[in-house]
């Protein structure tokens, strides 16, 4: 491929993602809405006969790209990850969490099940992966509105959301490893080493193996990560905020994601994931995320939620792309649980752990939202030919509703408690 042939696909990307963000934020809609939008517009391009901008060439070009993205993406999430409040609320947090994970997790696996049937197990259990996610944006927005942000409710949710994606990463890169298991392509390191020392692994073992290489993963990331963290809090105190604090972080984000996925099988979000949860709560984890974020959004971001508008534009330009009744029905359902997967699972946890009705409401509602770390969870189901292709449109239906309706309902809940206050510069 010659590079250039790349050059005005991204500035189309960049352009329109930008100008899309932008008008779309003001309507409380998530930037990465915006973005995506900007892919179908410039997967629009598809339908134009013997068009030269979006080749074969190009796509890999902007598949590459997107899979940098995501790692960063996820690297970011985990800087941004905050342990100590966990630990202020943590029995609070792990209750509503779990149930926050397990009801929607199953109403998404009997869904799944009910429409396709349960032989392929592992894709009714992926299809409940994807609505375990969550992001707390908007809700933190709109309690910071109504002031209710440092309440019980208020750190609630913020505790719980961070277990969330702890949890969420672990069943997706679990679910995927299992489903690789029988292939022999996720054997990962434990496998390789069984098979030097010529052990036969097949079948139910070979499931076994799957399961110990992902926990030999998380406790050697962790061991490892722990001097790692102590070496950058050395690092911090010579050279705070220097850039080279940043360039070191992004290697061991990248070395992390690769032995992720190279050794253990393990996917490579999660190993960015875990570099960044490790990096997270030191003296420079601000500067660090603020550099992550600038890479992020001014390239990788946008080519990556954007490559999801224009690959499914190009699919259905080539006829690839077709979402059949049962589908659409099934989609729809999809997105009722996931709206009341979080609203119910969240809501009765925190009724568990003796919140008043009422705030407990509030506490399933604020979980509710989705919006990016849904759609990275999607796109590695599709890519692993977990989940069709055809979901997509739905787990984006699923980010717009959650992202309209959760401030609305929140504020709702809050009416005879919220007094408007006038800004700061007016009093």
């Amino acid at each position: 491929m010659e590079y250039y042939t790349l050059l005005l696909p991204l500035a189309l990307i960049l352009v329109l993602s930008k100008t899309a963000s932008v008008m779309l934020g003001r309507l409380g809609i998530p930037q990465v809405i915006g973005m995506i939008v900007a892919g179908i517009a410039v997967g629009l391009l598809g339908f134009i006969p013997s068009q030269t901008i979006l080749t074969p060439a190009v796509e890999e070009g902007l598949s590459f790209l997107a899979k940098i993205g995501v790692v960063i993406i996820m690297f970011s999430a985990g800087l941004d990850t905050d342990l100590a409040k966990v630990k202020q609320t943590g029995a609070v947090a792990t209750v509503v969490t779990v149930l926050g994970v397990v009801v929607p997790l199953g109403l998404g696996f009997g869904v799944a099940g009910a429409f396709f049937g349960f032989k392929d197990i592992y894709s009714c259990l992926f299809y409940g992966v994807i609505l375990t996610a969550t992001s707390v944006s908007v809700t933190v927005a709109t309690l910071k509105e109504l002031g209710k942000l440092d309440t019980k409710v208020g750190t609630a949710i913020m505790s719980a959301a961070i277990l969330d994606d702890i949890i969420g990463i672990a069943l997706l890169s679990l679910v995927i490893g299992l489903r690789g298991a029988g292939t022999g392509a996720n054997t990962g390191l434990l496998g390789k080493v069984l098979a030097r020392a010529g052990v036969a692994v097949a079948g139910a073992a070979e499931i076994w193996v799957v399961i110990a290489n992902i926990v030999l993963f998380f406790g050697l990331a962790i061991g490892v990560g722990l001097v790692f963290r102590l070496l950058f809090k050395l690092l911090a105190v010579r050279h705070h905020h220097f850039r080279r604090v940043a360039i070191y972080a992004f290697a061991l984000c990248f070395f992390y994601a690769y032995a992720a996925e190279a050794w253990f099988g393990v996917a490579d979000i999660t190993g960015a994931f875990i570099a960044g949860l490790l990096l997270s709560g030191l003296k420079d984890s601000s500067y660090i995320d603020r550099k992550a974020d600038v890479s992020t959004y001014m390239v990788f971001g946008p080519v990556f939620f954007a490559n999801i508008g224009i690959t499914t534009m190009l699919q259905i330009a080539r006829g690839e792309f077709s979402i059949s009744s049962t589908f659409a029905l099934f989609g729809l359902c999809f997105v009722a649980v996931g709206l009341l997967g979080k609203l119910l699972g969240c809501g009765v946890g925190a009724r568990i752990c003796r919140f008043g009705t009422k705030d407990s409401l509030r506490v399933g509602i604020g979980m509710m939202a989705r919006a990016e770390v849904v759609l990275i969870c999607t796109q590695k189901g599709v890519l692993a030919g977990l989940v069709s292709p055809s979901i997509m449109p739905f787990v984006l239906a699923i980010i717009l509703l959650s992202s309209l309706l959760t401030p609305v309902l929140l504020k709702l809940t809050y009416r005879h408690e919220y007094v408007p206050r006038e800004p700061a510069d007016l009093q």
